[in-house]
């Protein structure tokens, strides 16, 4: 994964692979919950424990709905007559 800031653009990108879960949770993060410098070492604490909470929560339905979107591809491929297609779906 490359990362690029440019101004207040900020660029992540893969080679030969979409995100995983675990990396879009990292950015989903970056906008729910972030630290200041300045914080006190027991706040800071205390927001670490939160945010390390939150991304579980969102690793764990991110990877709930990319299975709910597999059968949701898998159901549409049966219905179009594709089940050798739709069976391959099912088993990634």
């Amino acid at each position: 994964m490359i990362d690029a800031t440019v101004g207040n653009v900020f660029v992540q990108t893969t080679s030969n692979r979409g995100f995983t879960p675990e990396e879009v949770a990292e950015r989903c993060l970056d906008k729910i919950v972030s630290i200041a410098e300045s914080a006190a070492p027991e706040v800071r604490a205390q927001a670490e424990a939160f945010r390390a909470d939150i991304r579980k929560l969102l690793v764990h339905y991110m990877k709930e709905a990319i299975k709910s979107d597999r059968t949701t591809v898998y159901n549409a491929l049966c219905d179009a007559g594709q089940k050798d297609l739709a069976e391959l779906i099912r088993r990634l």
